[in-house]
């Protein structure tokens, strides 16, 4: 305890009386990410401001010998944000400086605390400065950064590097690594790694910006990121269409997909969520509903109607009770609001739920969310489905009473038997959350012994005395969390 209590005091050093919480209470706040099952109290957080000031706290514990979490705006989903084992949070959310936006080449320079959307409303009031200065744009709908998680308003771009984050337009445009072109990482030893240097991508070497995004801050911390910008869509097509049965709405993804259509955004909610939002919205769903599609496509003007059609006579061939569709943005908002409240839907009807996730091949899409509900009913369980059905990236969703530990453990080894059914399925255990500690005793079940050996081989490399973020991700022989004692 000397120790901590020593290191601290020279933390405060670093950072500042304002940069630093040790309270107790204070501490309460930082005990879980969005896994709110999984929890453990940190020593103290910091709040660094710079890479510098994050390169002189990694030395600080290293000269202590003590642990450390990275952590962003804690909105994970699988509590690889936590500390729980006492070790010492380091907050990036107060890196919030945007360097520089290069419009021209279509490149931003971040700090990783900033958050999706402020990155890309200041691309916007960039653009919009630009044109007043010159009367020209250089793309015609403006520029954005595209990664679109579910908590883009809250979540910063550092951790969505580090868990690799998706969202519901990853069909089309690829999950966060596909948008980021280099970083820069403090290592264990409070050693400065950059894996970019201009520009221009240099292409040398290990693709290091590869390896970094999804390692879940078991490497490193990310401290600032070079951004690719693309251009902001002008023109969609939004398709709502309402299905008796779930099959057959999971046939016409695999339709449209097989098309050559490659949508924006196709989700799904099945019966059981549709009725959840039903019940607390009333947007006027049938009775008999048990699938809806969400699906929008993007791109040039003259073409979309084309593959509107397509869409809209695909879900009529596979049994669509319902369909709409539209071009209007207030409309579009409108549909989009449906996907984007069933959490909200949720939380007024539940008082603690976790949401899974995986990857099934499309192909298998109602058979496998079939055999889950007919798990949780074998289990007394409620499993709801909301998804992204375009990549096969399910999120069933279990339901429990937190203030009972029995359900609790149940509803996590009901769900570890989800995820070992979906690997069966030629699935895999995590499409967009990571696998932080909630799904670690799993990697087993996924990747055979000698891929989890170069895994280790690899955390063992960036960090040798297994200082950071120890035991996620990556199986561990010096320490082992078990999540279901940590509730």
């Amino acid at each position: 305890m000397a120790s901590i209590q020593t290191a601290i005091n020279d933390l405060r050093q670093v950072v500042g009386d304002a940069g630093i919480l040790t309270d107790r209470d204070e501490l309460l706040v930082y005990e879980c990410d969005g896994l709110s099952v999984a929890r453990g109290r940190p020593s103290a957080v910091v709040f660094p401001t710079s890479t510098e000031q994050v390169v002189a706290c990694v030395r600080v514990l290293a000269k202590h010998n003590l642990p450390m979490v990275p952590r962003g705006s804690g909105t994970g989903l699988t509590g690889g944000s936590v500390a729980f084992v006492q070790d010492v949070l380091i907050s990036t959310a107060r890196m919030t400086r945007i360097e520089s936006i290069d419009l021209e080449n279509r490149m931003a320079v971040v700090q990783a605390g900033v958050l999706n959307t402020a990155l890309s409303d200041a691309v916007a009031r960039a653009a919009a400065a630009a044109r007043a200065d010159s009367g020209t744009t250089l793309a015609p709908g403006g520029l954005h950064f595209s990664p679109a998680p579910s908590s883009q308003h809250a979540s910063t771009i550092g951790g969505n590097a580090a868990t690799n984050a998706g969202g519901v337009n990853t069909l089309k445009y690829g999950v966060t690594s596909s948008h980021i072109l280099g970083m820069e990482m403090v290592l264990p030893d409070g050693e400065i790694l950059t894996t970019r240097a201009g520009a221009l991508r240099d292409g040398i070497g290990p693709d290091l910006p590869g390896l970094l995004c999804g390692s879940e801050g078991t490497l490193g911390i990310i401290t600032r990121l070079w951004c690719r910008l693309s251009p902001r869509p002008q023109h969609f097509r939004t398709v709502y269409a309402v299905f008796s049965s779930t099959p057959s709405a999971c046939q016409a993804v695999s339709d449209v997909i097989a098309a050559g259509i490659v949508p924006a955004a196709m989700e799904m909610m099945d019966g059981q969520m549709i009725r959840v939002v039903e019940q607390a919205f009333g947007y006027g769903f049938p009775d008999e509903a048990q699938a809806l599609l969400l699906i929008e496509i993007d791109g040039v003007e003259h073409l979309l109607d084309d593959e509107l059609n397509e869409i809209v006579a695909i879900c009529e061939r596979n049994g669509a009770q319902e369909v709409r569709h539209c071009s209007d943005p207030v409309r579009r908002e409108e549909l989009w609001q449906v996907r984007r409240r069933t959490f909200g839907a949720i939380g007024r009807l539940h008082t603690a739920y976790f949401t899974q996730d995986a990857c099934v091949p499309r192909s298998k899409l109602a058979e496998v969310v079939a055999h889950i509900v007919e798990m949780g009913k074998q289990a007394d369980l409620t499993i709801n489905n909301v998804f992204h059905a375009g990549d096969g990236n399910i999120h069933p969703i279990f339901f429990f009473d937190d203030d009972d530990p029995d359900q609790i453990t149940h509803a996590m080894r009901v769900s570890e038997k989800v995820l070992e059914y979906c690997v069966a399925m030629g699935g895999t255990i995590s499409g967009e959350h990571g696998i932080g500690v909630e799904k670690i005793a799993l990697m087993p079940v996924m990747f055979n012994p000698a891929t989890i050996d170069t895994f280790q081989r690899i955390k063992n490399a960036f960090d040798p005395r297994h200082r950071i973020n120890d035991g996620k991700l990556v199986p561990s022989d010096t320490l082992r969390i078990e999540l279901l004692t940590h509730h």
